[in-house]
């Protein structure tokens, strides 16, 4: 999996019809969707940059805001790993050279069908990691996406992820300022 993408509850099949048409818009005919056994969760493989895959949706929605309907966030996953906290571990530590020494971090940790502790993978994680935490607005977000078994690792800027509900409002709230 290298995009993990939310919708409302029982609409899984049509969010999952709705990311493969804009993917094979994007280029990739071979997409793989799956709908996951978690409610509103649908992991993606694409042979696409899932970056350029947000970042194009995002373009996307500017131009046609009432092209996606269902999808309500996008996140790209850089590096999937098992559940394990020597697993993440040794993921983000192989990923940690792409937050340079001047920039500031944040850990998310988003957990879905697990037991393993949050705060433990977050204070593991910031042993790891040189350089300075900003909760508020950091340069780089530490994003673990846990889902069962299979945890999703991803080192992304805040414009890398997407969600659909607050893109379409800060585009509403730009044409609003046109009337002032």
């Amino acid at each position: 999996m290298n995009l993990i993408v939310t919708c409302p509850r029982h609409y899984e099949p049509d969010a999952g019809n709705e990311i493969k048409y804009i993917l094979d818009t994007l280029g990739d005919s071979d997409s793989c969707i799956q709908i996951t056994k978690l409610s509103g969760i649908l992991t993606v493989d694409t042979s696409l940059d899932p970056v350029y895959v947000v970042k194009q949706i995002r373009d996307m929605l500017a131009d046609q805001p009432w092209c996606i309907r269902y999808c309500l966030r996008i996140i790209p996953i850089q590096k999937t790993v098992d559940t394990t906290l020597d697993a993440i571990m040794k993921a983000v530590s192989e990923m940690s050279k792409k937050i340079l020494n001047d920039e500031t971090y944040r850990i998310s940790v988003k957990k879905r069908n697990t037991d393993i502790s949050s705060k433990e993978i977050i204070s593991k994680i910031a042993d790891i990691i040189d350089g300075k935490v900003s909760l508020d607005f950091p340069d780089k977000i530490v994003l673990i996406e846990v889902l069962g078994g299979v945890a999703g690792v991803s080192i992304l800027k805040s414009q890398d992820m997407l969600s659909v509900v607050k893109a379409k409002r800060s585009m509403s709230d730009d044409n609003d300022s046109l009337f002032d």
